[in-house]
C-alpha cells in the first residue's frame, strides 16, 4: 500500500501549503496588485518558518512582514533604502521571478543627464 502513503503524505502536503497561503492571506495590503501580493506572499512563505514568532513573543513575524514590504516598495515602486537592509532583502528573494517590473530612473541618474530645457538669453543685456 505504498501508493496509498504516497497520495496521503502529497494530500498532507498540499494541506499544509494551503493552510500557509490562507494564513499569509491575512497580510495583504488592499493596496496590492494580484501581481504586487503574489510576488510577497511568496517572499514572505520563503521565509516563514525562520520568523515565526517564538512563544515569549519577540516579533520575528513582524520583522519579516516588514522586511517583504521593504522588497516589494523597492520592487515595485521605486523605494531606495539603506545599502545593507536592501543587500538583505534582495538575497531573501534570490529566485523569486517577477515578470514585468516598472523602471525607474533615480535621482543622481536624471542629474547626469543634460537638461532638455535650454535657458533663454536675452538678445542684449543692459550693463
Amino acid at each position: 500500500m505504498v501508493g496509498g502513503e504516497a497520495a496521503a503524505a502529497v494530500a498532507e502536503l498540499v494541506s499544509g501549503v494551503r493552510q500557509a497561503a490562507d494564513f499569509a492571506e491575512q497580510f495583504r495590503s488592499y493596496s496590492e496588485s494580484e501581481k504586487q501580493w503574489k510576488a510577497r506572499m511568496e517572499f514572505i512563505l520563503r521565509h516563514l518558518p525562520d520568523y515565526r514568532d517564538p512563544p515569549d513573543g519577540g516579533g520575528r513575524l513582524d520583522q519579516l512582514l516588514s522586511l517583504s514590504m521593504v522588497w516589494a516598495n523597492h520592487l515595485f515602486l521605486g523605494c531606495s533604502y539603506n545599502k545593507d537592509l536592501l543587500d538583505k532583502v534582495m538575497e531573501m528573494a534570490d529566485g523569486i521571478e517577477v515578470e514585468d517590473l516598472p523602471q525607474f530612473t533615480t535621482r543622481s541618474e536624471l542629474m547626469k543627464k543634460p537638461s532638455r530645457h535650454h535657458r533663454i538669453r536675452p538678445a542684449f543685456q543692459e550693463e
